[in-house]
């Protein structure tokens, strides 16, 4: 493994880089403030062409290699982590599931779509059935014609929930044989378009942190789905739940890593010029401590980062192992780092950066879901216990 960037990873870091500066950041604090999702600043991004970056070149993509995608992921957060997690759902939950498993009608009609800008939501949660996925109880009937299943329940925590257009969803067939039997029984995974009859927004979730990341219920009330838009067949959706959980979880630990970065280097700056005791406060050995720390921290969890990015790619590229360890070491390392670094941020800031007017408190109350979703850090250590040999 060499993680040396390349002259393309450089260049994409500082187009990411540059854009998040120049665009995101003159209205992060704002969208924040008031809950607004990133629509204008979504528009602005698609110049660029990489919302494609998981989707084949045939459908319209621009595919990249997955530690670009985690380096798009990292810049975005470094400024605005509401963009980056709006992102990594798109390129990574919905996209990247659909282009793996979809069969080629599906991909032709919805990865062109996705590729050109329309956003891609993903919905495995429940009210009941958060980390245990598999607790699910949306319900899915095949109708009497046998040309749509219907779909009963409510999906929560849906991340761009209310501005998706094209989502994966899950819920359990009642008619399969396991429904009832296993507890995962009957699971499948659908691809609903927000236009379907049944389908609406329910409530919008008010959050300590991500604020201008939309997350949402969404409300199946015989919400009618065709047939063919079930993704590689009945029954058979809890493996592609999990395997797309491999996935975003790195997603999330370069946001993460994107979170701490962004932190730190508020911190970095501000003890440069905030002198006290006749000298700036970087030189003082207790802030040196917290900086080198930081800088530690954040470079311990890049490289799993990266290491994780490489060994996704082996696995679906070179036929390597399922690279789920590192994917949870990732995660793990990465979502405790961000917490870690930003409350040393606001300490180095003190009682400036427990104001609004500098953004390590809003890194603060960012990081903590980083903790959370893709699966808990509790569950990242079973995960991480269970592959161990």
């Amino acid at each position: 493994m060499n993680y040396a960037e390349s002259d393309e990873q450089q260049m994409i870091r500082e187009l990411v880089r540059d854009f998040a500066e120049s665009v995101l950041a003159p209205t992060a604090e704002h969208r924040d403030a008031n809950q607004i999702p990133p629509s204008d600043e979504w528009q602005q991004f698609l110049e660029f062409g990489l919302q494609g970056v998981t989707i084949p070149e045939k459908y319209g993509g621009s595919p990249v290699d997955d530690i670009s995608e985690s380096i798009i992921v990292e810049e975005l957060s470094r400024v605005d982590p509401s963009f980056g997690v709006m992102f990594c759902v798109h390129v990574g939950l919905c996209a990247k599931t659909i282009a793996l498993h979809g069969d080629e009608e599906q991909k032709q009609k919805y990865l062109s779509r996705l590729a050109a800008g329309e956003v891609g939501a993903y919905s495995l949660s429940e009210s009941g059935a958060g980390t245990d996925a598999a607790a699910m109880i949306c319900k899915a009937k095949l109708s009497d014609d046998g040309k749509h299943f219907i779909l009963n329940g409510e999906k929560m925590w849906v991340t761009n929930g209310a501005q998706a257009d094209i989502i994966v969803l899950f819920a359990k067939d009642v008619d399969h044989p396991d429904y009832g039997v296993k507890k995962h029984g009957g699971t499948t995974a659908f691809i609903v378009e927000s236009s379907f009859d049944g389908f609406s927004v329910g409530k919008k979730e008010d959050k300590l942190g991500i604020r201008s990341s939309d997350t949402c219920t969404l409300v199946l009330k015989n919400c009618k789905v065709p047939v063919e838009n079930v993704l590689k067949g009945v029954g058979n959706g809890f493996p592609i739940a999990m395997n797309a959980l491999d996935n975003s979880r790195i997603g999330i630990a370069a946001q993460a890593l994107g979170i701490a970065q962004g932190a730190y280097e508020a911190a970095l700056n501000y003890s440069h010029e905030r002198e006290a005791f006749g000298k700036p406060i970087a030189h003082h050995q207790m802030i040196m401590n917290y900086l080198a720390d930081m800088a530690t921290r954040i470079q311990a969890a890049r490289d799993l980062v990266y290491r994780a990015s490489w060994a996704k790619q082996e696995h679906y590229e070179n036929d390597g192992p399922r690279h789920t360890q590192e994917a949870s070491m990732a995660k793990l390392f990465a979502g405790d780092t961000a917490m870690w670094v930003t409350e040393r941020a606001i300490q180095v800031l003190g009682g400036y950066g427990y104001t609004k007017e500098f953004p390590v408190e809003r890194f603060f109350r960012d990081a903590k879901i980083t903790q959370i979703y893709e699966g808990t850090q509790e569950v990242q250590r079973i995960v991480i216990a269970r592959s161990l040999k």
